[in-house]
């Protein structure tokens, strides 16, 4: 057997094609654009690299986006008194701050100034509340792409046995959370593995899913899969530079093994990464669409 690949890459530009005609029309009819922006504190490349590539991403998409990027010695009082600014701005619907943030600033006091409303990355304790409940909120862009890949990969998830690895409040808890969830891409048996499990190929031989996303250069190996698995690797690590000089990245999968007793992977890139920036996009109509008064 070998795997059909789960492109994210081309989901993503599936979803974006979607979103740029319903920004066309919010424009059209009801003369309304959703408004984003992106905050940066301080140089890191990486953190330099994502933020750009969201604005690009929302600027062909249609979305008024703006960076506002600070100095590593912001205080923590200025970067509130910006987010403060902006929740009070009409014309911004979604605002995010790139974590990681400078270890003199509180991360947490940061995303709770947040206005939920506004929150368009998920993680204001209002939002992960109401997503815990199974309400109307902003999803965690990354479990949210997840579920996507899922829906749109025809992959059935109710009844299933699902294992999670990782249990980050970024992607591992919510994603146990929404797959347990009575909705579509919902209704699993979840298990979740961390590094502190013992035995973890005993959970991971029994899944009908797995999502990986520990951070951990190719933990999941072929004998820990049963034939058939359905794997969807969230991670990216970078494990060294080719001789051009460019990043050799792999997942948490070791994917040139697995693939052949999967019936349907993630390739890393171009699986899940893609899909986060697309659902940022997404919850910033969304916001836009709320604001409105038309969610």
């Amino acid at each position: 057997m070998t795997a059909k690949i789960i492109s994210g890459t081309e989901t993503a530009k599936a979803i974006r094609e979607e979103l740029k005609a319903e920004i066309a029309e919010l424009k059209e009819k009801h003369n309304v654009v959703p408004g984003l922006v992106t905050i940066l504190v301080g140089e890191d490349p990486a953190s330099q690299s994502y933020v750009t590539a969201k604005n690009k991403t929302a600027h062909a998409l249609g979305i008024n986006s703006k960076q506002v990027t600070l100095s590593a010695d912001t205080s923590e009082d200025d970067l509130l008194a910006l987010i403060d600014k902006y929740n009070k701005d009409d014309a911004c619907n979604g605002i995010l701050v790139q974590l990681p943030l400078p270890k003199h600033i509180n991360e947490g006091r940061v995303l709770y100034a947040i206005n939920p409303v506004k929150d368009v990355d998920g993680f204001h304790p209002v939002n992960v509340g109401k997503m815990v409940l199974g309400e109307q909120c902003f999803l965690p862009c990354t479990p949210h792409g997840v579920l996507e890949l899922l829906i749109r990969s025809g992959i059935e998830t109710s009844g299933a046995e699902v294992v999670v690895v990782g249990r980050s409040n970024i992607v591992g808890k919510p994603m146990v959370n929404l797959m347990l969830q009575k909705r579509e891409a919902g209704n699993a048996t979840v298990t979740v593995c961390h590094t502190r499990t013992k035995d973890m190929a005993s959970h991971t031989r029994r899944a009908d899913i797995i999502i990986a996303a520990a951070g951990v250069p190719k933990m999941i190996t072929a004998d820990m899969v049963k034939e058939g698995v359905v794997i969807i690797d969230v991670g990216v690590n970078r494990i060294g530079m080719s001789e051009s000089g460019k990043a050799i990245l792999v997942g948490d999968v070791d994917f040139d093994s697995v693939k052949e007793k999967a019936a349907a992977i993630t390739p890393v890139p171009g699986g899940v990464g893609p899909m986060t920036i697309t659902m940022l996009m997404k919850n910033t109509v969304q916001a836009a669409r709320q604001a409105a008064g038309w969610i």
